[in-house]
């Protein structure tokens, strides 16, 4: 990839208010006709041909395209930019925004300069956006763009949006006659989910399932907590480690596909003089594109079930405070457990296989080795042999 054409961050305190030059020239442009009966409204948005081409510039409107409009409630942008410094100037931009009473994600801005159309650039910014709310498990992408802008519209189809509204006196009250329609597109994850009740099969993995899982692993992980991932890594490390429990651990399989996983390990409460062996988890991932469908919960209940009967009497983990109190885990506070340094978090969180055991207990939580960081090196030299999209900042990333 040339160096200039990397796309990265654009952060707020450097980019608000840039004004984007979005100009374009369009030949064709959809047509909106609206009738009425006594029983129903019919729409119709039918393309037709300038009579000659028409141009818009933001030097015409009085609100042009700005970066981190002060309207939008949490917005992060990335882009492609050339030049260091105060010269620095832009050639490309997305900017999302999430809508967060109705879970979906807002493109507010997308724009690429002439020089660098239909060069793939469009479609690398759109990608991020879709990333972004599968890592952040958003229903739909949003959208608008004018039903002028014909190129546009074109682009978004190719991306797998579809028209899901309009609204035809946005920008004035003369917008069809000027043939300056607002259109909303909306792009929706499709997940089979029925496959997934029909289909799935949880099963013990095997050594011919190693790379697969791996891949799998760091699709799930790729960009989430960081930009990269080591989570893959870490499944291959804890395969050789003497606190693995393989018989505890599964995979989650839909025909040849792996598209889960769980992995579980000792680990261990200690007080004053006194040690107790308990269970951690993880990581416990989804492949992306089978997420919103029950695997994980799947993978959870069953292993939890496993875990009890080989007498176990608690789970101790790091995980999203939002996902794991629906399986019954609590903050370790409940149960006097507090972190290796004395710590308490919404993310360090337990739950009792048996009644009191973890909190009969309580102490200090130790992990194996296995779960501490690893250099960056060494998980370069291990992502090598896999399929990685690209590294990116995104907005919640630690």
């Amino acid at each position: 990839m040339k160096e200039e054409l990397k796309i990265v961050p654009l952060p707020k305190e450097e980019w608000e208010e840039t004004i984007i030059p979005m100009r374009y020239t369009s030949e064709e442009y959809f047509d909106l006709k609206m009738e009425k009966t006594e029983e129903r409204y019919q729409i119709i948005f039918q393309k037709k041909t300038f009579d000659e081409p028409i141009s818009h510039y933001p030097e015409e409107y009085d609100f042009p395209d700005k970066l981190y409009q002060p309207h939008w409630e949490k917005p992060y942008a990335w882009g492609i930019t050339t030049g260091q410094g105060a010269n620095r100037e832009l050639l490309a931009c997305i900017e999302t925004s999430p809508e967060e009473w109705s879970n979906r994600l807002m493109v507010t801005e997308l724009w690429v300069h002439e020089t660098l159309r239909r060069q793939g650039v469009g479609h690398r910014l759109m990608a991020i956006a879709k990333e972004q709310a599968v890592l952040e498990h958003r229903r739909a992408i949003i959208l608008e763009t004018q039903s002028c802008n014909s190129a546009a519209i074109s682009f978004y189809e190719k991306e797998g949006f579809q028209l899901i509204g309009f609204d035809s006196c946005c920008y004035s009250n003369q917008d069809r006659e000027r043939k300056e329609v607002r259109m909303n597109m909306g792009y929706f994850f499709r997940r089979n989910c029925a496959r997934v009740k029909e289909e799935l099969i949880i099963r013990r993995e095997e050594p011919g399932d190693y790379h697969q899982t791996e891949q799998m692993v760091l699709s799930a992980f790729w960009n989430k907590y960081r930009m990269g991932c080591n989570e893959h890594l870490l499944v291959h490390k804890l395969r050789n480690s003497d606190a693995y429990l393989p018989q505890l651990s599964r995979l989650a399989v839909i025909g040849t596909e792996i598209v889960g996983a769980i992995f579980y390990a000792k680990a261990w409460l200690k007080r004053e003089n006194k040690t107790k062996e308990i269970l951690v988890f993880g990581p416990l991932c989804v492949s992306p594109k089978w997420q919103g469908c029950g695997i994980g919960g799947r993978l959870l209940t069953e292993t939890m079930e496993l875990a009890k009967e080989a007498g176990y009497e608690g789970i101790v983990i790091m995980g999203e405070p939002d996902y794991y109190p629906r399986y019954g885990f609590s903050t370790c506070d409940h149960f006097g457990i507090t972190t290796s340094d004395g710590q308490n978090f919404d993310a360090f969180m337990g739950l009792e296989l048996v009644k009191g055991g973890l909190k009969g207990f309580g102490g200090k939580y130790d992990l194996p080795d296995v779960f501490q960081d690893f250099s960056d090196s060494e998980t370069e030299a291990f992502t090598k042999s896999f399929h990685t999209p690209e590294k990116q900042k995104f907005p919640g990333q630690w």
